[in-house]
């Protein structure tokens, strides 16, 4: 069965950083897109960041261009977000999810594959 579990979230003051990590199994994601979500409490999910299969290919909310970034390595099935400068308003649940398709999606519901999440909490 097909798996993702993040890690890496936490307690951080502003303008620290965190690394999220997302091991994948069950299944061969290295062909899948892979993304990252976020939910803050009392607001929607939302695109954070996603990667294509080959690492080649990036795209970020513009909330996060210049202060996240999204990586992967197919040979330990894990994805990575390594956040800096990290603000309040970055307080949420962040998930993984993965795609089959091509295209690099910010829409949740191309997502077929979801973690459970992990929390990042930044304090002022």
């Amino acid at each position: 069965q097909a798996q993702l579990v993040e890690s890496g979230g936490g307690l951080v003051q502003a303008g620290g950083s965190l690394r999220l990590s997302c091991a994948t199994s069950g299944r061969t994601f290295s062909s899948y897109v892979m993304g990252w979500f976020r939910q803050a409490p009392g607001k929607e999910r939302e695109f954070v960041a996603a990667i294509r299969w080959s690492g080649s290919s990036t795209s970020y909310a513009d909330s996060v261009k210049g202060r996240f970034t999204i990586s992967r390595d197919n040979a330990k099935n894990t994805v990575y977000l390594q956040m800096n400068s990290l603000k309040p308003e970055d307080t949420a649940v962040y998930y993984c999810a993965a795609t089959s398709g091509a295209i690099m999606s910010s829409t949740i519901t191309n997502y077929r594959y979801w973690g459970q999440g992990t929390q990042v909490t930044v304090s002022s």
